[in-house]
């Protein structure tokens, strides 16, 4: 039977930190199934799926902790089942700028809640118009739509948050 363990480590970005981590998970006999990097100024954040034995996967929640103590990294491990593989049929990819106010990403994110979409990668930018010196924002997002959900209506009730929220914005169909 296979077992699963996710796990998060975050620290300070350093040329070959992944490469280091990648080794010490071969190491445990564990398959990485999934995986995000970001990098975050200086600081980067890991998120992994790993998969294996009994006995792979306990190795890993032991060895994996001491290198972090050894990098000065910081890291938290959950077991888990049932790993599914990210619906790929039907993603939109969204994006939407405008003035960065607080309750934006609140307000967007309950959209795609109430219509039972599932946001799979966010990533959001804020700098200042250098004309205004007004703060902004720059999100843009991908996300899984359920068949039952009619991508029309989805887009109207979009395009409905974006005007309430002074925001321009788009949802288009990746293929």
């Amino acid at each position: 039977m296979k077992h699963q363990l996710i796990i998060n480590i975050l620290g300070n970005d350093r040329v070959g930190i992944l490469s280091e981590i990648a080794n010490a998970v071969s190491d445990t006999c564990c398959n990485i199934l999934d995986s995000r990097l970001a990098i975050y100024g200086k600081e980067f954040s890991l998120t992994m799926i790993l998969e294996g034995s009994l006995a792979a996967i306990v190795k890993a929640e032991l060895n994996i902790p001491q290198l972090c103590q050894q990098l000065d990294l910081l890291s938290l491990m959950k077991r888990t089942t049932q790993h599914c593989k990210q619906n790929l049929e039907h993603l939109v990819d969204v994006e939407f700028s405008g003035k960065d106010t607080l309750g934006v990403i609140r307000n967007v994110t309950a959209l795609f809640a109430e219509h039972d979409v599932a946001v799979s990668a966010f990533r959001q930018k804020t700098f200042v118009n250098q004309d205004t010196q007004a703060d902004m924002m720059r999100c843009k997002l991908v996300a899984s739509v359920p068949d039952s959900v009619d991508l029309n209506v989805l887009r109207q009730d979009f395009s409905n948050i974006m005007g309430k929220l002074g925001l321009t914005g788009s949802i288009s169909e990746k293929y």
